[in-house]
This record gives C-alpha cells, sequence and structure tokens, in this order.
C-alpha cells in the first residue's frame, strides 16, 4: 500500500492560530476571579476557591483546535483503494464548540463526504478535522466552509460535501429562548455542487436510519 504524504496548503485555515502573546496561566486565572466577582461572588469561597483553576483547564481543552494543524491531519494518504470510484461518507460525529458572540456551548452532528480522485484518507482523520476547527470559537457557518475547504484542497477529490446541524445555547438559554430549534448548514464543492444526481445520491445516504442520539 502506497502512503503519500501532501503538501499542506498555504491557507490560513489550516495552520494552527495560536497567538504568540498568549497570557500565562496566572493571568488567566486572575480573569476567571474577576468575572466571579463581577458576578457578585467571593472567588475565595471554599466551593469556589479552586474554581479559576478548573476553568483555564477547561478551556485548554475546550479551545484544543488552536494548537492544532487540521491539513495535517490529512497528509498521510493512501492509492491502493481498487478503484474505488463512489462516495466515502462518514456521518453522525458528534462535535462540540463554541459560539464567539457569547462563548456558550454550540452541540451538534457532522456528515462529511467526499468523492476520492486518487487518494482516500483513514476515516478517524475526517472527524479529527471536524474537532480540530470546532474547539475553536466559531459561527457555525465558518466551520462549515473551513472542514470542507481543507478536505478538498489537501486531498484534491471529485468532490467535498459537509453538513452540520447543531444546537446553539446562545439561543436556547438565553435571548429569545428556543430550546429545540437545530441550525443545518451546508458546503458542496466539485461534483456534489454540480451534478445533481451525485448530490441525491449523498442525501439518500443520509436519510437513511441511524443509529446516532440526539445532540441535545
Amino acid at each position: 500500500m502506497d502512503v503519500n504524504p501532501v503538501a499542506e496548503p498555504d491557507q490560513p485555515d489550516a495552520v494552527s492560530t495560536r497567538s504568540p502573546d498568549r497570557p500565562s496561566r496566572e493571568e488567566a486565572e486572575a480573569a476567571v476571579r474577576t468575572l466571579l466577582r463581577w458576578a457578585g461572588e467571593d472567588p475565595d469561597r471554599e466551593g469556589l476557591h479552586d474554581t479559576p483553576g478548573r476553568v483555564v483547564r477547561s478551556y485548554e481543552e475546550f479551545f484544543q483546535g488552536y494548537a492544532d494543524d487540521p491539513a495535517a491531519m490529512l497528509a498521510r494518504t493512501f492509492e491502493e483503494v481498487e478503484d474505488y470510484d463512489e462516495i466515502v461518507l462518514l456521518r453522525d460525529i458528534r462535535f462540540e464548540s463554541h459560539c464567539e458572540h457569547h462563548m456558550v456551548p454550540i452541540i451538534g452532528r457532522a456528515h462529511v463526504a467526499y468523492l476520492p480522485g486518487r487518494r482516500v484518507v483513514g476515516i478517524s482523520k475526517l472527524a479529527r478535522v471536524v474537532d480540530a476547527y470546532a474547539r475553536r470559537l466559531q459561527i457555525q457557518e465558518r466551520l462549515t466552509a473551513q472542514i470542507a475547504n481543507t478536505i478538498d484542497t489537501v486531498l484534491q477529490p471529485h468532490g467535498v460535501a459537509v453538513i452540520l446541524e447543531a444546537g446553539h445555547q446562545c439561543m436556547t438559554t438565553r435571548g429569545v429562548h428556543r430550546p429545540g430549534v437545530s441550525m443545518v448548514t451546508s458546503r458542496m464543492l466539485g461534483v456534489f455542487r454540480t451534478n445533481s444526481d451525485t448530490r441525491r445520491e449523498l442525501l439518500s445516504m443520509l436519510q437513511r436510519p441511524s443509529a446516532s442520539t440526539p445532540f441535545e
């Protein structure tokens, strides 16, 4: 089996965006203490004494995507596929992100498909690309485009399709308070955009019964 490293695309979406002037852990914890005081709490009381450290550690997990390079995740590809030339679909990829406007969770599912050209990639890598972009402050429209654009640039397939369905807690727990509302976004590239038969085939695959569970 031939393994081909693919040159990483020269685009902002495909590289780590970790800020070089990132505050220290101590500064981050001090900021959490300030927010606790602003909310009317005493950060020195027993129940909150360790909260700043816990919040900072949770943020490291929530926003791990800034340290990840999604393009590099797709660099290891395979050519020996016995002339496979049909749709590859990974659906119901659960993801967790955070709204960049209110910093509250976005929880949903991603469906990622591509029609291979010469190369295929391990399916776990598709899920990792979703996570790398989701674990940043996001809006769903940009998240959808980043996933699709990176797969298209690195793998150079005949087409890429990305569909996201998500619940936004900025709508369900504040503001208009509309629980149960989900947002759907899509990006179709290549044959999924230009060939209606290929697009219908993909949508038919997505309508088949799934073992997935609701995202909220």
